[in-house]
């Protein structure tokens, strides 16, 4: 009787072996990372037009904002270190009446993305303004594929950056 329950359970063990290891031999792909396609401006225009910001702010976006290009001389300013970059926009204020600013730096696929947002992250400066500032909590450094953003914004800071979540 022992032998007979003992010898079930071994054949029953060595089918769920065979089954479940035939589950491993299959190839499986590991999903690439997300990369945003389109220029910087484009990737721009579709986070605010995607951010379910407040009526003052969208108008604000349209008369109260400029995008420049960053180059790379300008980097120091505008991230506190010198950045490595293929091409990088700024969003910011004409005219300097409030601390706001969202950046868009596009790094080589080979670039050590993590350690240039860890660098952006020490070294960015909130009160740039000089006159203002932002609450260091803030500041959003965040990435999808070798795009990455900088948000500096005590209002809106939360809702562009799901924005910009949104476009992975």
């Amino acid at each position: 009787m022992k032998k007979g329950i003992i010898l079930t359970l071994v054949i029953t063990l060595a089918f769920l072996a065979i089954g479940c290891g035939a589950n491993g031999s299959e190839q499986t792909t590991v999903p690439q990372s997300n990369q945003l396609e389109g220029s910087l401006e484009d990737i721009l225009a579709a986070i605010y037009e995607k951010a379910d910001v407040e009526s003052s702010f969208a108008e604000y976006i349209e008369t109260g904002l400029q995008t420049v290009d960053i180059t790379a001389d300008r980097s120091e300013f505008y991230f506190g270190t010198d950045v490595t970059f293929e091409e990088a926009i700024a969003s910011e204020p004409i005219m300097s009446p409030s601390a706001y600013l969202l950046s868009l730096v596009r790094v080589s696929e080979e670039a050590d993305i993590e350690a240039i947002m860890e660098d952006i992250r020490e070294n960015v400066d909130p009160m740039r303004w000089i006159c203002v500032g932002v609450d260091p909590d803030n500041i959003v450094v965040d990435h999808i594929g070798n795009v990455i953003i900088l948000i500096m914004s005590d209002q809106e800071k939360d809702t562009l950056h799901q924005a910009f979540e949104s476009l992975a």
